[in-house]
């Protein structure tokens, strides 16, 4: 009986819901700002779709900078040959989202995110693995600034 009394308290995200200005609407007028690296690229490729990902040109209302920062440490070695059997590629952002019109900040952050990979004796295979743990982390952390600017966009 408690939830019917909280079902007009509830409201989707990115829904439609009687709200003339949904969120998914303000998110395609997020201008990303150009990352610099192969991390910055991934990154700023899965924000481009995350926020517009309908191909439609919107002028934009805000701007995006996101400034990440990249690690590699290798917990695992084996104790009998002595060679790395494994790595994590541990990377973290900070953003600020900017209203254009005014100058004024709407909101700020910091996300981190982790993806490990097994290294092996082949070179190229170590090179590929550790570029897709990149792309995994990039992925994750496009998908945390977005949920934290929709939230912010949302009040």
């Amino acid at each position: 009986m408690p939830g019917l009394f909280l079902g007009g308290c509830i409201h989707p995200l990115y829904g439609t819901a009687m709200d003339a200005d949904p969120v998914s609407e303000k998110l395609k007028l997020v201008e990303v700002e150009p990352i610099n690296g192969a991390l910055g690229h991934y990154i700023g490729d899965e924000l481009v779709f995350g926020l517009n990902g309908t191909g439609s040109h919107v002028s934009p209302r805000y701007k995006l900078v996101v400034i990440p920062n990249e690690g590699v440490s290798t917990p695992l070695v084996d104790t009998v040959t002595g060679l790395v059997t494994a790595a994590t590629v541990t990377v973290s952002a900070t953003y600020v989202l900017t209203d254009m019109s005014n100058g004024q900040e709407v909101t700020h952050g910091r996300v981190f995110t982790a993806a490990s990979y097994d290294r092996t004796s082949d070179r190229f295979s170590d090179m590929q693995a550790s570029r897709d743990a990149e792309k995994r982390n990039a992925r994750e952390l496009a998908d945390q600034i977005k949920t934290q600017i929709a939230a912010a966009l949302s009040g």
